[in-house]
């Protein structure tokens, strides 16, 4: 066996299920949820593990009471491990589809801070054109940090996330298409002075409290608005929300905060299409807060397909099709 990319034999004895195991533990985490997941007896997995371990020459895992971490040479051997992985998987289902046995598969990761219209109008263009190509779809929803690793990890073949770096600065071989920017709302209490403009600046903004997050639910994006706002207040830093995907219980906590707070949202819409309600949100009104925007529009999020480049062209062409097809 031939290590991806690394252009050296795999030492001699180590086989697929080793690479398997090993991916299973560091993905888990601890050997207990590894062995559950492969259904394996679990001093089974680590004998395994060790004798992975003695093949390869060094150690691949520290083992801690909490779990197990990668060493260096475990981090390398995950990476090309995925990539052997991926590619005998590619090849098995290309074989099976050259005998009539099934389908092309495609991956596809939905990170779940997507604005719902960007991800109902992404998912029915691919929908649509999956199955026009008779490819079969299937659908993951994690989320997706600035390198969009679970993409260039080949735990997925492709995504639709946010792009907080240049196209051409992501890691190969992923390729990426941009699908437009995006802007939050901002939520201002109502007695702030001068919150009927429903516009706030960012230097005002930057020495509040803001409930925004938590960082895990799109770590690039939260990264890259925490440095702007940092900009204008080096001590600023946002106060994760109560409960992650209730807008109205983050307004609640933040009407009834001691200290001027407002609650950021994620990208929710076009960049430049804000509008003020005509009416007041429903199940929000009672909480004494507005929504506005942000002066200039400082805080945007570039809406991205990115997918590996070294997939099959026809899944290259279905992912192209989808991404040229949404509306800027």
């Amino acid at each position: 066996m031939r290590l991806a990319g690394s252009g050296g034999v795999a030492p001699q004895g180590v086989e697929l299920r080793h690479l398997r195991y090993f991916v299973a533990v560091a993905d888990a985490g601890t050997f207990t949820r590894a062995a559950e997941r492969m259904f394996i007896a679990q001093p089974t997995l680590s004998q395994q593990i060790r004798r992975l371990e003695e093949m390869v020459g060094t150690p691949l895992l520290q083992r801690r009471r909490e779990g197990v971490r990668l060493t260096e040479a475990g981090t390398v051997l995950l990476e090309e491990s995925r990539a052997v992985l991926s590619l005998i998987e590619q090849g098995v289902s290309r074989t099976r589809q050259a005998a009539g046995l099934g389908r092309p598969r495609l991956r596809f990761a939905v990170s779940p801070s997507l604005p719902e219209t960007l991800a109902v109008e992404a998912a029915s263009r691919l929908l649509a054109a999956a199955a026009a190509a008779g490819v079969e779809l299937a659908w993951l929803e994690i989320s997706l940090d600035a390198e969009f690793s679970p993409v260039r990890q080949r735990r997925a073949d492709a995504g639709i996330g946010w792009l907080t770096v240049a196209g051409e600065a992501l890691p190969p071989p992923l390729d990426v298409m941009g699908l437009g920017e995006f802007e939050p709302d901002v939520w201002l209490p109502r007695a702030k002075p001068g919150v009927s403009s429903q516009v706030i600046g960012l230097e005002e903004l930057a020495h509040m409290d803001v409930i925004h997050g938590p960082r895990r639910h799109s770590s690039g994006l939260y990264d890259s608005w925490l440095e702007v706002l940092r900009a204008r207040n080096p001590r600023f830093d946002f106060t994760d929300p109560p409960f992650r995907h209730s807008l109205p219980l983050a307004l609640a906590f933040a009407a009834t905060a001691s200290r001027p707070t407002a609650v950021l949202t994620g990208p929710r819409l076009r960049a430049g299409a804000w509008r003020p309600p005509a009416q007041p949100v429903p199940a929000t009104g009672a909480y004494d807060m507005v929504p506005a925007r942000v002066e200039h529009r400082p805080l945007t999020a570039t809406a991205a397909l990115v997918w590996s480049g070294d997939l099959p062209r026809q899944l290259q062409q279905l992912l192209f099709d989808t991404a040229d097809g949404i509306a800027f």
